[in-house]
């Protein structure tokens, strides 16, 4: 008996079928549709931006330097505690005292006072000798010139003892207080020298970014506009500035013309010195038709996207306005509401049957 080949069980299965059916075979059409994701024309505000980078920096800053040779001893401030960089200190506040025998001399104040008052006590004697007729007027001229040139005396050793109390003329942080040529801290009770500095101050609320831009850029820039201040260390918050001046000539290494943004600081969240990402917003339009920008394609040079129609993708020829990375205006071409595919539509053409997956 010959041998029997043992064929599949789905084979077996489709060779019954044949034969149940007299060997005859049907086939069904089987219609494929291109699987999109589709999202809705929108309304929302549109910006026209020019992104770059910057650093900050403080709008001004003071200063304090040694004038007088003496000691060190830095100040407290109302708790006692030793004043420190990025304390905040008020106009007129005591920085520092210069203290020790090099500064009492050099303020001299002791002896200027005497001399002054000595000076007026004369001048007052022969002032009241002339009046009775006793003494030339020469004499009283020559008195009255020596009590001004001691009171001239008197006035600068106040002023070099007021240096030795080392005050801020105005309110700030301290961005660098006493260190030494490399870089530590001093302690007090420091010898320091005329120039040392003790201290730099800055009002810290409001900075200043210094950004750059190229030509074609500096065109659409003026003074007035919004900028968005971004940093790395703080996600998904943006910081409030305003435009506050164009350089009038353009730097010859860089070609780039420097732009002064101003920036709001009140939360204190920036620090002088930071690189940042600033967004000018040259243009803004608030409720107009908007698109996700991966709805937009070329078909033969013209921006089209393509509308949800049934089970079809019909193309529309749209007319394109402001936009970012995210969205785009749509001045002509679609109405708020209508459903655009914005994935899988590389494909697609005028009147392709698709299946609308993960919709809205």
């Amino acid at each position: 008996m010959p041998s029997m080949r043992l064929l599949p069980p789905v084979l077996y299965l489709v060779v019954l079928a044949a034969a149940g059916c007299g060997g005859a075979t049907s086939t069904t059409p089987v219609e494929f549709r291109i699987p999109v994701e589709v999202d809705e024309v929108g309304i929302d505000v549109v910006e026209d931006r020019i992104i770059t980078t910057g650093t900050l920096r403080t709008r001004e800053s003071v200063i304090l330097n040694v004038e007088t040779p003496g000691f060190l001893i830095l100040a407290r401030d109302a708790a006692g505690v030793r004043l420190a960089e990025g304390s905040f200190v008020s106009q007129g506040q005591v920085i520092a005292d210069i203290t020790g025998e090099d500064a009492r001399l050099a303020a001299g104040l002791d002896a200027t006072r005497r001399h002054a008052d000595t000076a007026e006590q004369e001048m007052t004697r022969r002032q009241g000798l002339f009046a009775k007729g006793l003494i030339p007027e020469e004499d009283v001229r020559r008195a009255e010139a020596t009590y001004a040139d001691a009171l001239h005396n008197f006035e600068i050793s106040q002023r070099t003892a007021e240096k030795t109390h080392m005050t801020t003329p105005i309110a700030g942080v301290l961005l660098e207080l006493a260190r030494d040529e490399d870089g530590f801290p001093v302690a007090d009770g420091q010898m320091v020298q005329p120039g040392f500095t003790v201290a730099r101050i800055a009002p810290t609320d409001r900075l200043i970014a210094d950004i750059d831009l190229v030509g074609p850029e500096l065109a659409r820039v003026r003074p007035g506009q919004a900028v968005q201040i971004r940093h790395y260390a703080f996600e998904n918050m943006t910081i409030a500035g305003t435009i506050l001046r164009l350089s009038p000539s353009m730097d010859p290494e860089t070609h780039t013309f420097r732009a002064e943004v101003d920036v709001d600081n009140s939360r204190g969240f920036l620090r002088p010195g930071m690189f940042v990402e600033a967004a000018i917003i040259v243009e803004r339009r608030a409720d107009v038709a908007v698109v996700p920008r991966d709805a937009v394609t070329e078909r033969a040079g013209r921006s089209v996207v393509f509308v949800i129609d049934g089970q079809r993708a019909v193309r529309r020829i749209v007319s394109l306005g402001l936009g970012d990375d995210d969205q785009v205006e749509v001045r002509e071409g679609v109405t708020p509401g209508e459903r655009i595919v914005v994935r899988g539509l590389e494909t697609l053409t005028d009147g392709t049957r698709v299946r609308v997956v993960g919709a809205p």
